[in-house]
């Protein structure tokens, strides 16, 4: 509780009530923030506000890490720009596409490190927007040839509190899939977990040929300062095994994505101890989260999330228009619509889902694995009734947490304001660079997305 407290001294005393009997002559809290306080220490199993608490990017040693990937100030620099890099699409499906996608076109900063559409596009897109979501197929393209995922990409926010990566935890050698060696299967990506990482390597080191990435020696040659900030992060054995090489800058970019923390937010200033970042609706709604909305079962810790699966009945992702998006490549049949289960094959796993994180969602308006929803209140109001959307899930496998609420609409108001903007981290550009090695537009550098980044 004194964590709470440690900037009362700058705080106006008016949502405080000071006990002389207090015996550390410590402030208590007063109406609705020590109703909510008493609700964090429940949730938390007896530690409070504490364990909600995001490190900064620049607090190494409190961010959750790979043994097998410790953090380092030069690994990181070298991931954020890596991350960025457009050179590294040198190897697209045709040559029109050659240096123009990077990792960040499906994860960048401006969507909360989503990619403000129902379904990113990597290699065969063109154009951004202002925020990404105007960023549409090259007709040049058959869906069949551009790079797309079955499902919503995920947030790379605050990704270092999850050990297993993508909707259905298939990335990562430890965690919930420690007994599943049987799935990694040889000339597939998962077959990237025999090298013992967790999963934000996992999937970076996968990603390379996944979304037709290269980071070679040629690459270092060209651009001669990556070859200083390679030595820098990994000396000089690094630029000698090409593989090593491949895998190191993999590991850079895992690295710099572990710092990806949604730390500014009024939520997170709240827990420091400034009593006056969140409005008396956004506590209210916290109140409900962490209370009477029971969210706190699944979404929990400094991410608000956890590394369960659940089949709520969410619709998933298909061809056609979702406004003005388009979706493409689906097709009728696909294992990662059935899950965890697509992965492990178990009929119990079938159409479950990761917990996701909830920082900045407001920032890529569409929810669920299958960008079902484009609205926070939708989802709520999805949850508070409590009935499947999804013909294709049977009743049966329903998450027993998946159930009627029973909030009012003043109180899902409260938790949508609690969620969308207390959690909402408006600086997030602090981890972008502002200008690449390569001298290259990003996150993608094709003709449209110059002119709509005004390059």
């Amino acid at each position: 509780m004194k964590k709470l407290y440690k900037y009362f001294q700058i705080l106006g005393f008016s949502a405080l009530i000071i006990s002389c009997n207090n015996k550390d002559n410590i402030p208590t809290l007063g109406g609705v923030d020590k109703e909510l306080e008493d609700l964090l220490v429940i949730s938390s199993k007896g530690i409070g506000s504490e364990f909600y608490i995001l490190p900064t990017s620049t607090e190494l040693s409190k961010i959750p890490q790979d043994p097998k990937n410790p953090l380092t100030p030069a690994k990181v620099e070298l991931g954020k720009f890596l991350f960025h890099e457009t050179a590294l699409g040198q190897n697209p499906k045709k040559e029109m596409s050659f240096q123009t996608y990077s990792c960040a076109s499906c994860h960048h900063a401006k969507a909360g490190f989503q990619a403000c559409l129902p379904q990113g596009i990597g290699e065969g897109g063109l154009g951004f927007g202002s925020a990404g979501e105007k960023r549409v197929m090259n007709t040049a393209y058959k869906s069949s040839e551009i790079d797309v995922q079955p499902l919503k990409s995920p947030s790379a926010l605050n990704i270092a509190y999850q050990s297993n990566i993508l909707w259905n935890g298939q990335f990562g050698s430890k965690g919930v899939n420690v007994g599943t060696d049987a799935k990694w299967t040889a000339g597939t990506p998962k077959a990237v977990n025999k090298m013992g990482y967790e999963g934000v390597e996992t999937q970076a080191i996968a990603g390379r040929d996944v979304h037709r990435l290269i980071i070679d020696r040629i690459m270092m040659n060209t651009i001669p300062q990556y070859k200083s900030m390679f030595t820098q992060a990994f000396g000089e054995e690094t630029l000698i095994d090409e593989n090593l090489l491949k895998v190191n800058g993999a590991l850079a970019i895992a690295a710099y994505e572990r710092t990806l923390m949604a730390d500014q937010a009024p939520f997170q200033q709240w827990l420091k101890g400034n009593l006056n970042a969140m409005t008396d609706q956004e506590k209210e709604g916290a109140k409900v989260f962490f209370g009477k909305g029971d969210c706190a079962s699944c979404h929990n810790g400094p991410n608000l999330a956890n590394m369960e699966f659940h089949a709520l009945g969410m619709g998933d992702l298909k061809d056609g228009s979702y406004g003005n998006a388009e979706v493409h490549n689906i097709g009728a049949v696909n294992p990662e619509l059935k899950g965890r289960g697509g992965f492990t094959g178990n009929e119990a796993d079938f159409y479950k889902f990761k917990v996701p994180q909830l920082y900045n969602l407001k920032d890529s308006p569409f929810y669920g694995h299958g960008s079902s929803f484009t609205t926070i209140e939708q989802v709520l109001n999805y949850k508070n009734l409590g009935v499947k959307e999804n013909s294709l899930v049977p009743a049966n496998k329903l998450s027993e947490k998946f159930k009627p609420l029973n909030l009012s609409q003043t109180e899902i108001k409260a938790l949508e304001a609690f969620i969308k903007n207390a959690l909402y981290d408006g600086n997030l550009n602090r981890y972008v660079p502002k200008k690449l090695p390569s001298g290259l537009a990003f996150p993608n550098n094709d003709r449209q997305s110059k002119i709509d980044l005004g390059l």
